[in-house]
């Protein structure tokens, strides 16, 4: 089984994220994670799903979402045409003797104390998958009181766009 991000550029409407979800429960496709937000254009919306599967499963659903009126296009990245970046805040318990620890880790990983409390320190992240769980994982013995993940965002590398991407099909 793959693991697969699809780029999807969808009509900014009511109700299509709906849809799109309603698709993969009906044939029994679990989605991984799902980020959705406007792009530089407001009547458009990008949503980004990862799913794990095979080859099959990957070419049905891309054929399924294809035949929904408010897609505009789907595209399957992989990892060496494409960057991969997650999001996430992480509230752990840190007392005293604790934060010097945590703060050395934080520098280590390149990420940020965003808030502090006497009791807890949040912990911003951005990076790829592996780079986001290490973190987690190294945060867990201090214990996680919360913690909230974004899911996989991506783009093309170098000049491609999605866009382009499409009026090449076009073509």
């Amino acid at each position: 089984m793959g693991k697969y991000v699809l780029s999807i550029l969808v009509k900014n409407s009511s109700g299509v994220l709906s849809r799109v979800c309603g698709l993969f429960s009906r044939r029994g496709y679990n989605i991984d994670s799902l980020t959705v937000g406007r792009t530089e254009d407001p009547l458009v919306s990008r949503m980004t799903i990862t799913l794990k599967g095979d080859e099959d499963i990957l070419e049905q659903v891309k054929k399924q979402l294809n035949k929904l009126q408010e897609v505009i296009t789907v595209i399957n990245f992989t990892p060496d045409n494409s960057v991969y970046r997650e999001l996430v805040l992480i509230k752990v318990r840190a007392n005293c003797e604790d934060r010097a620890a945590i703060n050395e880790t934080v520098k280590i990983f390149r990420c940020k104390i965003i808030d502090l409390s006497s009791d807890t320190l949040t912990i911003e992240l951005t990076g790829d998958e592996s780079k986001v769980s290490a973190l987690i994982k190294l945060m867990e013995e201090y214990g996680i009181e919360e913690l909230v993940r974004t899911g996989v965002t991506a783009l093309q590398r170098g000049d491609s766009t999605i866009k382009s991407s499409l009026e090449n099909d076009e073509l």
